[in-house]
């Protein structure tokens, strides 16, 4: 295995925020969040070899954190981890100036609730990616990716009807 180090630092600097979205949507714990970064880094180091830019090279980023994350997340169902205020740095990602929203909170806290595929289905669409690329990542097609987006939408328009007539 010959890496080129200075391609693969130059690739994570790029892609970083990517990284540590998806690494911040799968983990609450900062210490977790922070253990799957590196897992995500490691698994990114060991499969760069084999990217050979037939897709895009974020769309294997996402591909590999995401793969990473939802293995994760299912080991760490296990054993359940709370909650925890998110106080560190790692926040600054999150740069959604109406945050306070109530609706976004309601939101980011359905899509939390949601399972490893789906959790990664939402984010992906709201980062705006296309059916065709969400497919691309989680190796789906696009109707199937329009599909399960529109199944989700239900299930989020229930549950606000739910919590608007609280």
């Amino acid at each position: 295995m010959h890496h080129n180090k200075e391609a693969f630092l130059e690739m994570l600097e790029e892609d970083k925020g990517i990284i540590f979205k998806i690494c911040h949507s799968y983990c609450s714990d900062p210490e977790s969040q922070k253990d799957l970064v590196q897992e995500v880094i490691l698994q990114l180091w060991n499969s760069f070899d084999r990217f050979d830019g037939r897709s895009k090279r974020s769309t294997w980023v996402y591909r590999v954190a995401l793969n990473v994350a939802i293995s994760n997340y299912r080991k760490l169902k296990t054993k359940k981890k709370y909650l925890t205020p998110l106080d560190n740095d790692l926040v600054i990602i999150d740069n959604t100036e109406n945050e306070a929203e109530e609706d976004v909170r309601l939101l980011r806290q359905f899509i939390d609730q949601l399972d490893g595929i789906n959790k990664a289905l939402m984010i992906l669409y709201l980062e705006e990616k296309s059916y065709e690329e969400i497919g691309k990542i989680l190796s789906i097609t696009s109707s199937n990716v329009g599909t399960k987006i529109n199944r989700i939408k239900r299930k989020l328009k229930e549950q606000f009807k739910t919590i608007e007539q609280q």
